[in-house]
Order: structure tokens, then C-alpha cells, then sequence
């Protein structure tokens, strides 16, 4: 497999998850970015946590949808991470019911 043709296979995996987030973002209530993931999820619960005098938070999603190209299955039922970085969750906009 040459360079290119391993470029043009990530960028159609890449496209692909574009697409697969366009489909699936309307069922989902929060965005919740970590330092390594971007997730989904319709209930998400942020403890910020100490010990040793670090601080850490720990981040329990239920019904999640996980961006990450490399995954099979990228619906979970639950999600626990922890991490040292700063951690950020949105609510979603629900669009209007069109009648």
C-alpha cells in the first residue's frame, strides 16, 4: 500500500465519521470534549475530584456516541473517564418539531 493510498483510506474513514456524526448528532442532549475524545451522550455527570493534591475529573456518560475513527462500535451504553485536563460540555439546541 503506498503513502497515498493509506492517505486517501484515512480521509475516507474520516469522512465517513463526518457523516456518521451529521446523522446521529440529533439524538444526543450534550457535547462533552476531553483531552483525547469527543463524545455524545444524553446524560453526562462531572465530578471534579482531588487527591494527592492533584485535581482530576472524573466524567460518567450514559447513552454516548464516541468520534473516534479507529472504533467498530462507536455506540456505548456508558462511558467513565477520567483525566488531568479540562474537560467541556455543552447542551445541545434541540430543533423545533416542524408539524
Amino acid at each position: 500500500m503506498s503513502a497515498e493510498d493509506l492517505e486517501n483510506y484515512e480521509n475516507e474513514m474520516e469522512l465517513a465519521l463526518y457523516r456518521e456524526y451529521r446523522d446521529v448528532v440529533g439524538l444526543f442532549s450534550y457535547v462533552v470534549e476531553t483531552e483525547r475524545r469527543f463524545y455524545l451522550a444524553n446524560q453526562v455527570d462531572l465530578q471534579v475530584r482531588s487527591a494527592g493534591g492533584e485535581v482530576y475529573f472524573e466524567v460518567r456518560l450514559s447513552d454516548a456516541w464516541v468520534w473516534d475513527v479507529y472504533r467498530s462500535a462507536r455506540f456505548v451504553k456508558s462511558v467513565r473517564v477520567v483525566t488531568f485536563k479540562d474537560v467541556n460540555v455543552e447542551e445541545l439546541a434541540k430543533a423545533e418539531m416542524a408539524l
